[in-house]
């Protein structure tokens, strides 16, 4: 066991069927966060992460829970999971899912997943059956608790993942309905990409003595991004993104947008050009963005068209290249979102098109990189009015900036009002590296 933890570092100390499974995933050395988490949670502290997707954080909380699922043995109980993963969103639920199924493929651990937007059938039959580990958004999850299927008071392990998202997307409520109906002894995990205000203070009310693990983001990785920005009057922006596409070299791209009428209009713009391209938003059926990022992943999709919150949680390596088609709102979204290129010490492209309405939001990108992004001068399209705008032509219009507006959240997560109105619901803009 030492000579194996020497030359694997954390690896070693798992349970052989574990060991195969992260060496059969092609696994050799743990990533920082599963460095520092792994022994803690084999030891069963509780556990607060500020990590993004993409540093391997999912294998640092799911190995240590298999590995006590295998030693302390016990058939699982109809309707009584062992162990609760909490996520915000579908993709990402899946996507646990699908690791607790690689790193257990050769244990008897039984997992499954629930979330919204497909029939409950299926997924009550699941649960009937028994499980040991449940992977749950927040309102399936209550909608099976409040119907009798699920009961919570089983569980030993619990873990909140991207509690920040969980905030921004309202889900506040649902999760301390959740936590009253967990058994007060429990090893809870906490994973956030953000601790600030009430993610701090949810915190709080979950962990006892946890081990603290804080993994940076690596910076450096925005380097590693040839960036541009291509200046385009808005009108023009279809017939550039078609253009842009038309180079074979850009083989596996995410092109991101605000709005998901947006991204429907892109995708099919793109389709009737020749690209084979998918959409991924809140708007599109579960059976479509569970097919969509799967096709994305194989190459048979060669184009994620997708909005910032439907995009949260993905993991996909090997992308070449983000396309802004919209310009963020936020300039650290333009960081999280180009930085699911050049991944695990890999080059990448990122591609901006930005119009005179967005000359502002730019602005204020190269502000927070301390640089300028190298313009694109001489594509076909280019506009001098969006590359030297100024003033009220640098900013979104009215109907804009009304949707981009940031609701203020009180300290108990729910939106404040303003003049005694609620404010409208829309898509929060608040993003993180993991977007």
């Amino acid at each position: 066991m030492k000579k194996e933890n020497d030359r694997n570092g954390v690896f070693g100390l798992l349970l052989p069927e574990l060991g195969r499974a992260v060496s059969e995933a092609g696994y050799e050395t743990p990533s920082p966060i599963q460095e520092q988490s792994i022994p803690s949670l084999l030891e069963g502290r509780d556990m607060i992460g500020c990590a993004q997707t993409g540093t391997g954080k999912t294998a640092a909380f799911a190995l240590p829970i298999l590995q006590y699922l295998v030693k302390n043995k016990i058939h699982p109980i109809t309707g009584k999971p062992r162990v609760l993963i909490l996520a915000p969103t579908r993709e990402l639920a899946a996507q646990i899912g699908d690791s607790i199924a690689k790193y257990g493929k050769h244990t008897n651990v039984a997992h499954t997943v629930i979330f919204g937007g497909v029939g409950q059938n299926p997924q009550v039959k699941a649960v009937r059956r028994g499980v040991h580990v449940l992977v749950a958004t927040p309102g399936r999850l209550i909608d099976l608790m409040n119907q009798g299927y699920i009961d919570l008071s089983g569980v030993e392990i619990f873990v909140l993942d991207e509690a920040d998202r969980m905030l921004d997307m309202g889900f506040i409520h649902d999760i301390k309905k959740v936590i009253a109906k967990l058994p007060k002894k429990r090893q809870s995990l906490f994973y956030s990409a953000t601790m600030e205000g009430p993610v701090v203070q949810l915190a709080r009310t979950l962990v006892h003595n946890p081990a603290h693990v804080t993994i940076t983001p690596e910076n450096p990785a925005v380097e590693r991004i040839v960036q541009k920005v291509m200046f385009v009057d808005k009108k023009h922006k279809d017939e550039l993104i078609v253009t842009i596409m038309s180079d074979k070299r850009l083989d596996r791209v995410i092109i991101f947008t605000q709005m998901k009428h947006v991204a429907n209009k892109v995708t099919q713009k793109l389709e009737r050009a020749g690209t084979n391209p998918a959409a991924i938003h809140g708007n599109k059926s579960q059976t479509a963005r569970t097919k969509a990022l799967p096709d994305f992943k194989s190459g048979r999709v060669r184009a994620l068209v997708a909005t910032d919150i439907a995009a949260r949680g993905i993991d996909v390596d090997g992308i070449s290249h983000v396309i802004n088609y919209d310009m963020p709102v936020e300039p650290e979204t333009y960081v999280h979102r180009i930085g699911r290129t050049a991944r695990a010490g890999a080059e990448g492209d990122a591609i901006s098109l930005c119009s005179a309405p967005e000359r502002d939001y730019l602005r204020a990108i190269e502000k927070l990189l301390r640089a300028a992004i190298p313009a694109d001068l001489k594509h076909e399209l280019h506009c001098e009015h969006s590359m030297n705008a100024t003033g009220a032509d640098a900013k979104p219009g009215p109907k804009v900036r009304q949707q981009s507006r940031r609701v203020t959240v009180g300290a108990d997560g729910r939106p404040k009002q303003r003049g005694g109105k609620r404010p409208p619901r829309i898509q929060s803009r608040r993003s993180h590296w993991s977007r």
